[in-house]
């Protein structure tokens, strides 16, 4: 438990890609110079949380997100997290932009690691989104608890938990969105 706290509270206090996944980012650090754009207060997802009737909305937005390489997954749980997070998308009424877009509004840039402990597997992560200029404008945080299926690391995380996260990411960048415009 206080492994996956401090864990929890490194990732969300990184204000670097570098230092996301990096055991020295642990440790407190003084607040990186050249941070330009001001940053909106960071979205956590409660483990089990689940969608309700009013977060399935779709987004009035002209957003169009793209979601840059997912960092510190297996091919195994990316693919899971990468299917899931294009069809939630799509219900939710996100447009999702190609790498070469011209008109891409924001980036999506996620971190992840998965802390075993005992018979559970928390999947800790963070997704920073970047305007075009490339300044972060918003972060999302989270961590993600479910019976560990057997090994540890990733191997040890299941499709379904990572579909999970796909949700509540969505679903969180959708309620920051909406905010946003209106």
């Amino acid at each position: 438990m206080a492994v996956s706290l401090l864990a929890a509270a490194a990732l969300s206090a990184c204000t670097s890609t570098q230092d996301v996944l990096e055991p020295s980012a642990i440790a407190a650090q003084p607040p990186a110079q050249g941070d330009a754009a001001p940053l909106q207060p960071a979205t956590t997802a409660t483990p089990g949380a689940s969608a309700t009737p009013t977060q399935n909305a779709a987004v009035t937005t002209n957003a169009r997100i793209q979601f840059a390489p997912i960092v510190g997954t297996s091919v195994e749980a990316a693919t899971a997290l990468s299917e899931r997070l294009s069809t939630r998308a799509r219900e939710r009424g996100v447009m999702l932009a190609r790498s070469n877009d011209p008109a891409t509004t924001h980036v999506l840039k996620g971190y992840f690691t998965p802390l075993a402990e005992g018979k559970e597997t928390t999947v800790i992560y963070v997704w920073d989104v970047y305007d075009p200029a490339g300044n972060r404008v918003h972060r999302i945080t989270g961590q993600q608890k479910a019976p560990s299926s057997g090994g540890d690391g990733w191997s040890s995380v299941s499709s379904s938990t990572m579909q999970t996260i796909a949700d509540a990411t969505i679903d969180q960048l959708v309620t920051w969105l909406s905010a946003r415009t209106g």
